[in-house]
């Protein structure tokens, strides 16, 4: 399976997510058009979604808040994310992010 919304990086894993502001609670909706598809419960003024969005991934990836980091789309719905560990892989990432098919 093809995972293009996330990708090895040396020391650390690369990933493309898409935002969705202002949802009922912050959840991953799942994969579309190469992009992890989230929805967050911040509204998208003053950083607010950015920091929701660090946080959450920190969270469901057992991270330090400190290792990742929004490269690219600060102000975007798309975005790119690094998160720098030794242990995560794409599959790792693929496991602890996309809900389990029914």
């Amino acid at each position: 399976m093809s995972r293009a919304w996330c990708s090895a990086l040396p020391g650390g894993v690369r990933i493309a997510v898409q935002i969705t502001p202002n949802a009922k609670k912050t959840e991953v909706v799942g994969v579309l058009d190469d992009a992890l598809k989230l929805k967050l419960q911040a509204q998208p003024i003053e950083g607010k979604a950015n920091e929701a969005l660090v946080k959450f991934l920190a969270g469901a990836l057992a991270v330090p808040r400190s290792v990742v980091t929004i490269t690219h789309g600060q102000t975007n719905k798309r975005k790119l994310i690094e998160v720098v560990s030794a242990t995560l892989t794409p599959e790792a990432v693929e496991r602890l992010l996309l809900p389990l098919p029914d």
